[in-house]
């Protein structure tokens, strides 16, 4: 099969299509035949090193996919040889085939084509998992996302909507903010131009948020803090600008603080197909019935990873990006 190698310089220009084996799927997995794998964050990472795969999981990029069950492991009964799904995997996504635990697909939504299924599960997966689990978050509260054009953004967003949450981003242009308030954010900041401390707090009338959705890092800390209102959680996915600071622990305690965070790929197997089982309950009817919405900027055939990849450094997209891996 083909698929998507890396050098060890971990540059986009060291990505190419290569041969492979195909995979097999092992008792309680599913082989999918690939037709599109979404783009992330945690892809880049682990190409330039810095989030090498867990024991087991295949070494090539791709963590989430849409297309055809072609092949089932021992035990599997909840998905038969022609289903359509998309699909959160261990790794491998960029690929003609790939495995996953039969627990962690999810039927394509309807009317929704398999390029935009692709482009659901790394980000559903760890809103729900970071937002609803991590950050308790619920109706009638306030929500600060940093970096709300994104994929995780977005999809942000629209679990505030879905929640009954108002929503607050950041943004670093007026096209993301506009394109945000459009989707359903409440506010859009832009903090190339301004002080999103000064205008979260002025939004509020002072009170701050109840959560703050996190991927910038250290630069940021300080700041999250100051915009939590009492009992307030601040939850860490990422650190873009670095996970280390000097930081002031007295307005945790002041104001009774939770700081938390997590990541989705060394989870169980278990973990991730309770997460699964909770977004097929509460998310997938919405998609079905089109309340909930998600945005696709850029497809790319998968012998241009490169460019795909050096569209998400450049932080020019608003949304998802999917590479096809089958016409």
């Amino acid at each position: 099969m083909r698929q998507i190698e890396h050098g060890p310089d971990g540059s986009p220009d060291s990505m190419r299509v290569v041969d492979g084996a195909r995979p097999e799927p092992g008792p309680g997995e599913i082989l999918i035949e690939v037709h599109y794998a979404g783009v992330n964050g945690p892809d880049l990472a682990q190409r330039q090193g810095r989030y090498p795969p867990p024991p087991g999981a295949s070494p090539v990029l791709g963590l989430e996919v849409a297309g055809r069950v072609c092949a089932l492991g021992q035990g599997v009964g909840e998905w038969k040889v022609g289903d359509m799904v998309t699909a959160l995997v261990p790794g491998g996504g960029y690929a003609e085939y790939c495995v996953t635990p039969a627990s962690h697909a999810l039927p394509i939504p309807r009317g929704m084509g398999l390029a935009e299924a692709a482009g659901l599960p790394e980000t559903w997966f760890t809103v729900w998992a970071n937002l609803v689990g991590l950050g308790r978050l619920k109706r009638g509260e306030r929500l600060l996302v940093h970096g709300g054009s994104s994929g995780i953004g977005l999809t942000a967003i629209q679990l505030a909507r879905h929640l009954g949450v108002q929503a607050l981003v950041t943004v670093g242009s007026e096209e993301k903010a506009r394109f945000c308030r459009e989707f359903g954010a409440d506010d859009a900041i832009n903090y190339r131009e301004e002080d999103f401390v000064a205008r979260v707090k002025e939004i509020t009338g002072k009170e701050g948020v109840d959560v703050v959705l996190d991927m910038v890092g250290a630069p940021y800390l300080q700041k999250n803090v100051s915009v939590l209102r009492r009992d307030g959680r601040l939850v860490l996915i990422a650190f873009l600008q670095g996970s280390r600071t000097e930081f002031d622990f007295m307005p945790v305690m002041l104001k009774r603080l939770t700081i938390t965070g997590s990541t989705m790929r060394p989870r169980t197997v278990a973990e991730k197909a309770a997460i699964r089982d909770a977004l097929r309950q509460e998310i997938w009817p919405a998609l079905d019935a089109g309340r909930l919405k998600t945005h696709l900027f850029a497809t790319f055939p998968l012998a241009q990873a490169r460019d795909a990849h050096q569209l998400m450094e450049s932080s020019r997209h608003i949304g998802k990006i999917v590479l096809q891996v089958r016409g």
